[in-house]
């Protein structure tokens, strides 16, 4: 495994983060997440060793735990500009603090996003050339 690949694609992950507060709203943010999984499987296809697929895997798992962490710290900043995850978790998080059901519902996501990019990053690797 290349592990400074999977951290460094991952990094994108906590630029995300801190974007998802800020600056891009929910109804946008798949698209930003569409380029950055095209441009993580190229990178996994053209400078992994091999094991395409759990590289894919791994970068979104790394990817949710800066995106998690980030979302708690500045739970108050994310929730004013997101308003209908507000809403949702309001009606959904009855018995749970809306910070545990993060704690525990971004990992998920970063589990099935990641198979996602690990079948992104498995395609890629069928297209992409090594470098010699």
């Amino acid at each position: 495994m290349n592990w400074k690949l999977i951290f460094s694609l991952s990094l994108f992950g906590l630029a995300m983060a801190f974007a998802t507060v800020y600056f891009i709203p929910s109804h946008t943010e798949p698209f930003f997440w569409l380029v950055i999984f095209i441009i993580s499987a190229y990178c996994i296809a053209k400078y992994a060793p091999s094991k395409y697929f759990w590289h894919g895997l791994l970068v979104s798992l790394v990817n949710s735990l800066w995106i998690t962490a980030v979302h708690i710290i500045l739970f108050n900043d994310y929730i004013a500009s997101h308003k209908q995850e507000a809403e949702m978790m309001a009606k959904i998080a009855m018995s749970f603090h809306p910070k545990l059901m993060m704690l525990v519902t971004g990992p998920v996501v970063g589990a099935l996003s990641g198979f996602l990019l690990g079948f992104f990053s498995f395609l890629a690797s069928r297209v992409v050339r090594k470098p010699a």
